[in-house]
């Protein structure tokens, strides 16, 4: 995909981003292999852009990233079109596929840069967020506590181009096929309605 904004996430770009027609939110729920895969799929979303985000070093590699050291995520950074899908639309996604309920870890992956988290851009993404985690564990949806971090987003930085669009290059790779493939598939099995027109 086109990726023309690798700078760290600010309030200009955010107002950047609007001015075009676009709002952005970043995303973290576990290896962003499997997010950028899903977002890619999603009807408004317009660009999905892997990367590394809320920790303390500054343009850190992926390797750097995979020790958990860094205090970074590994998230994803969406581009969409409000007048397609909301942001609600977009959590609902990202709670759905996804365990929210990990803390530090999705699956077998586990260290602090696959927890579950969202940095917003703007206070009312913010607002909106800590509002959906509230009705979220009013309907006890999940059996344990929810532990997705809401957070303003800071640090960014893109991540190594090879990581841009992993999955449809590499459907196949032993990880691609046995964790990413799922969770496309339950997303277009659950969501038909927000799928991208082949």
């Amino acid at each position: 995909m086109d990726h023309p904004d690798n700078q760290p996430g600010t309030a200009a770009s955010a107002a950047s981003a609007a001015s075009a027609g676009t709002s952005t939110i970043t995303l973290a729920g576990g290896c962003f292999w499997c997010t950028e895969a899903v977002f890619d799929r999603v009807r408004g979303v317009t660009d999905v852009q892997s990367g590394y985000s809320n920790g303390h070093a500054q343009n850190p590699t992926y390797e750097q990233v995979c020790t958990g050291h860094t205090g970074h995520a590994e998230v994803v950074r969406l581009q969409f079109d409000e007048t397609v899908i909301s942001l609600r639309e977009i959590l609902e996604i990202f709670f759905a596929t996804h365990d929210p309920s990990q803390l530090n870890r999705q699956g077998n992956e586990v260290g602090t840069q696959y927890r579950s988290g969202i940095y917003y851009e703007t206070e009312a993404q913010g607002e909106l967020a800590r509002q959906m985690l509230k009705e979220m564990a009013a309907e006890g949806i999940h059996d344990a506590p929810i532990t997705t971090e809401v957070a303003p987003l800071s640090n960014w930085s893109a991540a190594e181009p090879y990581h841009d669009d992993y999955y449809a290059r590499n459907p196949n790779q032993g990880y691609c096929a046995a964790v990413v493939g799922p969770k496309v598939a339950k997303f277009r099995k659950t969501f038909v309605r927000f799928l991208k027109d082949a």
